[in-house]
């Protein structure tokens, strides 16, 4: 009810694409569907085909659409008209009332254009996040930007992600705080044990690798596993876990300089549940990639992150993440500092999530249903 009113049934069409979408609209489309005036349908675009599917089995979605669009090394200007083309004939098929989608991805960016086209209401789920450097990250921060000035909800994180976008003339009355629906996600599947299925020695410190980002493919990426080496000589009590992307840019490298150690766990992609037990269990992380920069405070993990640029400050300013670029040296003697230093390790590993309280989704809910 709304007023004493009975809410008119909406269509939200529900766009998801890579696993880190699957992973923060999961516990919305969830929500979503428990609201008798919300009439759900999920659309996959399968821009990563496997890592995508592990996630949605996990939080028992089942696509209703699935465009099916990834191809081996797709390259960004031929996946971008797939999709526009793909997209575009299932918004005329659906004739969804909202289109629904989350962060900076390409599946992102061409439902926000392909809804402008159609003259459908677009909501950005964790909207405003910039670097305000169209190349870091290449191409997210380009992606969420065209989103932004396209979306009619804006569903941001954190203040300073309002802030962001009131900067650039959107409406305040657009932008929505609500925290991030990664938490939500994150504390459901925290709150159990999973298995992990690869063997890792209980007497070693572990630190947990994530490295794929397309701005760092070639000599960055070299860098940093160059730089895991040289942690791992230096540290006999570390062993590494290192779930690696199936990208050829990624996989090449990481076995070539990091495949014949024998306190290095190379492995594929985890599915969502057994790399949050992997987080659990980490007492470092190093990583590029956004959403483990969220999920690592919230479990008291410090986390070093391989970038020179993020879109995620709040966790810097904090003091539970640090920015250590790419360079080799550098990444040594800030991992190094502390694996040897008890002190520094624990200012860092103090569970301090500026990202949310796993409410996210019950108030972007409260909104579509209020519009």
């Amino acid at each position: 009810m709304l007023d004493g009113r009975v809410k008119a049934v909406k269509h939200i069409l529900c766009i998801v694409g890579t696993r880190p979408e699957g992973i923060k609209m999961a516990p919305l489309i969830r929500a979503l569907k428990r609201e008798p005036w919300a009439k759900v349908t999920v659309l996959s675009t399968a821009q990563h085909r496997d890592l995508l599917d592990q996630v949605l089995v996990l939080f028992d979605i089942k696509p209703d659409v699935d465009l099916d669009i990834m191809r081996e090394n797709q390259q960004l200007p031929e996946l971008t008209a797939r999709l526009i083309t793909a997209l575009d004939a299932k918004f005329a098929d659906l004739s969804p009332d909202i289109v629904l989608a989350q962060g900076d991805t390409t599946t992102v960016m061409t439902a926000a254009l392909v809804a402008f086209y159609r003259r459908i209401p677009f909501g950005h789920v964790e909207a405003g996040l910039r670097t305000h450097d169209l190349d870091n990250p290449f191409p997210e921060e380009m992606n969420r930007v065209v989103a932004g000035h396209l979306a009619r909800w804006h569903f941001v994180p954190t203040e300073r992600s309002r802030a962001n976008l009131l900067r650039e003339g959107i409406p305040a009355d657009r932008i929505h705080v609500t925290g991030n629906t990664v938490i939500d996600a994150l504390l459901d599947v925290a709150a159990k044990e999973w298995p992990l299925d690869v063997p890792l020695d209980p007497s070693k410190r572990l630190l947990l690798v994530t490295a794929h980002r397309r701005e760092n493919f070639g000599e960055p990426l070299r860098a940093m596993c160059r730089a895991i080496l040289a942690l791992v000589e230096r540290h006999p009590d570390v062993e590494v876990l290192y779930p690696v992307h199936p990208n050829p840019n990624v996989k090449a490298v990481a076995n070539e300089l990091l495949g014949n150690h024998p306190r290095i766990r190379l492995c594929a992609p985890l599915d969502y549940a057994p790399f949050v037990e992997a987080q659990k269990r980490a007492y470092l992380i190093l990583t590029d990639s956004g959403g483990v920069q969220e999920e690592a405070p919230a479990l008291g993990k410090p986390v070093l992150v391989m970038r020179v640029e993020t879109e995620r400050p709040e966790a810097v300013d904090e003091g539970v993440v640090k920015l250590v670029g790419m360079d080799e040296a550098r990444i040594v003697a800030e991992a190094s500092r502390l694996l040897d230093d008890p002190q520094a390790w624990r200012a860092m590993a103090r569970g301090v999530s500026p990202y949310g309280d796993g409410k996210a989704s019950q108030r972007i809910v409260q909104v579509l249903g209020d519009a």
